[in-house]
């Protein structure tokens, strides 16, 4: 290792000897180093590698360190694409709400990417993901997404995500939101919450 002397000239200070290259799959390796702050620069500075969406969005499964896993989400967003936004989607389904709610931060930043993949998601077979779908859209700037959250007053025959989906149209739900109203309040008629959440969104509508 060798010395160098400070801007002061007081002294020496130890130079570090890089251990990995600076290319990408030197930065991948380092993704895996012992050393969070190595992890954290590496995560950081494979936002130059849009080849690198797929271990960015794989490494974040992995990372333990809560700094490290906030600059993965940082380099996913700039990097975009079709593989950021699997990546998140697969994100959906972790038992971890970080994890879960990094995802959901990310893809509603691409919402072009991602409107393609809602109406799956809205399908899914898990009532969790269709919940987690729905928080989405209530931060996903596009045009459809009243559209989405009436096909869920139509469709969801679980009471959770339908209560869900009523709290976003309480934000931005128009005049044609209020057939889905009567729709979802006449399918759950036993369903006081539901019943009083659609009045509530009904009211806001006609008043605004």
């Amino acid at each position: 290792m060798g010395l160098k002397k400070n801007a002061e000239g007081a002294g020496l200070h130890e130079v570090a000897v890089r251990e990995y290259p600076r290319d990408l799959p030197g930065l991948l390796a380092q993704l895996a180093d012992d050393d969070v702050a190595v992890r954290r620069w590496a995560a950081r500075d494979l936002g130059e590698h849009p080849s690198a969406a797929p271990a960015v969005c794989a490494r974040l499964v992995e990372e333990p360190d809560a700094s490290v896993r906030a600059v993965l989400f940082s380099t996913a967003a700039r990097l975009g694409g079709t593989a950021v936004v699997q990546g998140m989607i697969g994100l959906l389904r972790s038992e971890e709400p970080a994890l879960r709610n990094g995802a959901i931060e990310v893809m509603a930043g691409l919402p072009t990417l991602v409107a393609p993949c809602i109406d799956a998601l809205l399908q899914d077979a898990d009532d969790d993901v269709r919940i987690f779908t729905v928080n989405l859209l209530g931060d996903l700037r596009h045009p459809q997404v009243p559209q989405w959250l009436k096909q869920v007053l139509w469709t969801e025959p679980q009471v959770n995500v339908v209560g869900a989906a009523l709290e976003v149209l309480a934000e931005v739900g128009g005049a044609d939101t209020l057939p889905a109203l009567q729709a979802v309040r006449a399918r759950f008629a036993d369903d006081p919450y539901i019943g009083f959440s659609a009045d509530l969104v009904a009211e806001r509508i006609e008043t605004a």
